[in-house]
């Protein structure tokens, strides 16, 4: 068995790096994905689909089409030192080894339940000695050239390989398997997160009311403060006021998760087998997001309209929308779509990117025992990552707001969002595109601790294993 070749992880490595002349079957000192795949499989390391095209494009740093020895040596050593960590984390008694009761404990850790006969199975698939336990070096000379290096991924490669019987390659937003939408956690994962998104917006409701009401209203020659902005919201409309627009925008989540779910989970159903890769999930993920946003784009434009609406304007959602179709026909509903569909992009792209780079940073320099970083880190790279996204797309999303509310503006001037941006910039400088922004980045912070916390108790109310 491979096993007994590698004797230690010094000697694989070092076994490994003089063969490197070997994968480089060209001899022009960098090995391409062809060689790769056909060098390893000489080796006796299969590849799976996808996963040298993986391995290559997370060590090719210099894009330059070619792994040098420098790269693929640097490659190995991280991505080594990651499963060292999955592998402590797994290991639930620090014994050295892995068994099948911790396969099983780290299965129910993310709400699966996994039979003895399956434990086996993945047990008997790495295990090289014939002990039914997993040591250090038999877990790593396994997953060495398998580009799965977390826990989560190690479990979805699991899942999704002809080791488990558990599932195909169906991958949705919270990795539903068949087992888990049989015995209803999918449904539960999506109530609970409706109700935190619910309770979040309503705690920072009035900070986004005064975000909108700063973007349509605020400007070089009618600067509005935070408090001046309160005090004219209560003064107009008392304390409640601070609130308008917040029924619709709670009443859109149920339909925006529901689209989204279905959305995410035909697009990836689509991909035929194979492990789905970071870059199908954010092109997934974007598509789920523009398809939620055409659907219920209508009610954007009324959550707006109502945030910014006068005392006595709209006696509610329903006469809202009454009043601007018959005032201004359908096309109101979808004015600032454009700005709206662009700002996913940048948003959704840059907020992953920084994610993940933030969460495998601290990874790489602080964890020791665990490949688990713990909630309060999780939320420092989510708020940090969020802020990132917000600030790329914000000018996108103060045109679209300006271009919801210039309709229900008396004398306002119609314009699309070129010639908008164009204005906005002439008369109030490019930071005229980050007007209100301040408001925004004070409910990041509030609302993710608020949806977290909601979204914990949920779960629990509801039954589901952490």
């Amino acid at each position: 068995k491979r096993g007994s070749v590698f004797s230690s992880a010094r000697q694989h490595l070092q076994l490994f790096f003089r063969s490197f002349p070997k994968l480089d079957a060209n001899k022009d000192g960098k090995v391409d994905v062809s060689e790769l795949k056909t060098g390893l499989a000489a080796m006796g390391f299969s590849m799976g689909k996808g996963e040298a095209q993986k391995i290559f494009a997370s060590g090719d740093t210099d894009k330059d089409e070619g792994l040098d020895f420098e790269e693929f040596s640097k490659y190995l050593k991280e991505h080594e030192k990651k499963l060292r960590l999955t592998f402590k984390s797994l290991d639930k008694n620090q014994d050295g080894r892995i068994d099948a009761r911790e396969i099983q404990q780290s299965f129910k850790d993310l709400g699966l339940n996994l039979t003895d006969r399956d434990a086996e199975k993945i047990l008997h698939s790495i295990d090289a000695d014939g002990t039914m336990t997993v040591d250090w070096n038999e877990w790593r000379e396994h997953f060495l050239f398998n580009p799965a290096d977390d826990l989560q991924e190690i479990i979805r490669y699991w899942k999704h390989s002809t080791v488990l019987d558990i599932g195909d390659s169906l991958t949705i937003p919270d990795e539903f398997t068949e087992e888990e939408k049989t015995t209803g956690i999918w449904w539960k994962q999506l109530v609970a997160g409706g109700m935190a998104g619910a309770v979040s917006r309503t705690g920072t409701a009035p900070l986004d009311r005064m975000k909108v009401f700063m973007q349509v209203h605020s400007s070089k020659s009618n600067k509005i403060s935070l408090v001046d902005g309160f005090k004219q919201m209560i003064k107009e409309g008392g304390v409640a006021s601070l609130w308008r627009g917040n029924g619709v925008n709670v009443i859109k989540i149920a339909p925006e998760t529901a689209i989204k779910f279905m959305a995410y989970e035909q697009k990836l159903l689509a991909k035929d087998g194979g492990k789905i890769q970071s870059h199908e999930r954010f092109m997934a993920g974007s598509l789920a997001g523009a398809t939620a946003q055409t659907a219920i784009y209508p009610m954007e434009v009324m959550k707006t309209r109502l945030t910014l609406r006068k005392t006595g304007q709209y006696s509610g959602m329903f006469d809202c929308a009454k009043k601007i179709l018959k005032k201004e026909g359908v096309k109101a509903f979808y004015k600032g779509y454009v700005p709206n569909i662009l700002g996913i992009i940048p948003y959704a792209g840059i907020d992953l990117a920084v994610y993940e780079t933030l969460k495998n940073a601290w990874l790489s320099r602080y964890a020791k025992d665990t490949a688990n970083p713990g909630i309060l880190v999780l939320l420092g790279c989510g708020t940090i990552s969020s802020t990132c996204g917000q600030l790329a797309s914000y000018p996108l999303a103060l045109v679209r707001t300006r271009m919801q509310a210039q309709a229900s503006m008396e004398g306002s001037e119609q314009v699309s969002m070129s010639k908008l941006v164009k204005k906005i910039m002439q008369k109030e400088g490019f930071f005229g595109l980050y007007r209100g922004i301040l408001p925004n980045f004070m409910k990041v912070i509030p609302a993710v601790s608020i949806s977290y916390v909601v979204y914990e108790y949920m779960r629990s109310g509801l039954g589901i294993s952490k």
